[in-house]
């Protein structure tokens, strides 16, 4: 499911995404939806997360819901 619509992500959600330092080189990072960041409905980059284990990045694919 596409990462750039706030709909397809809910808390403890599995997803890929991009930390800020890899942003260059898209390296993709999986973790657990801990919290949403971004607050409107879409983002052209993907909604903005913090993982179970703190990381922050912005979701490129959602894994299981």
């Amino acid at each position: 499911m596409d990462g750039k619509k706030r709909e397809n992500i809910k808390i403890g959600s599995e997803v890929y995404f991009v930390q800020k330092q890899d942003q260059r080189t898209g390296k993709l990072t999986k973790g657990i939806v801990k919290k949403i960041l971004t607050n409107s409905a879409n983002h052209p980059h993907g909604i903005k997360i913090m993982t179970e284990d703190g990381l922050v990045g912005r979701v490129t694919e959602v894994i299981s819901n």
